[in-house]
């Protein structure tokens, strides 16, 4: 993230330009920072918490391509809510494309032959004694948790994989999937 926040000050004079469209701010977003962000996110296990920063940072950016919006009924300029900042940016959100690119990693991997070594970091079993306390949020259960929200099984994921087509479906369905609205985390 503070590489993002890093990239995102060094172009921040060309996303306060009048002279750029919105257009062109907004490819500015998606070709420049975005990419530095979601660097290796294929591999993230992302919390709650890692979410909605991820969420706060794009939609500071949003906000900061779009301007302020001019209150219709008391003529004050105010800033624009997250729900406007969804309806203007048509591209998908961040955490929606954290999730594609999980998910088709996931594919890509269980798909690969057994011997190799990222294979076996997937399928294996940690050996030893765990840590004492709650148990740490997984790259795997977060790829269950993204195929239940799209109503497929996440027993046999392993085996719904190898079938290519309804892999795509499924991982197309997980893309368009509405990011829930960001509650308190105190």
């Amino acid at each position: 993230m503070k590489l993002g926040n890093a990239c995102y000050y060094s172009v921040q004079n060309l996303l306060y330009s009048s002279l750029l469209s919105k257009k062109l701010k907004i490819k500015i977003y998606s070709t420049i920072i975005l990419p530095v962000v979601l660097y290796g996110c294929e591999t993230w296990s992302l919390t709650l918490r890692e979410e909605r920063c991820l969420r706060v940072f794009e939609n500071r950016v949003l906000r900061r391509v779009f301007g302020p919006k001019r209150d219709e009924v008391t003529g004050e300029w105010r800033k624009l809510h997250n729900e406007e900042l969804s309806d203007w940016y048509s591209l998908p959100n961040i955490v929606g494309v954290v999730k594609l690119r999980r998910m088709r990693w996931a594919g890509h991997v269980a798909r690969m032959v057994e011997g190799r070594e990222v294979h076996r970091v997937l399928m294996g079993k940690r050996e030893g004694k765990r840590p004492m306390g709650r148990l740490r949020c997984r790259w795997e259960d977060n790829n269950k948790l993204d195929l239940q929200e799209v109503g497929g099984t996440c027993g046999e994921w392993m085996e719904l994989v190898q079938d290519r087509d309804r892999w795509r479906a499924l991982v197309s369905t997980v893309m368009n999937l509405r990011v829930p609205k960001m509650r308190r985390i105190s």
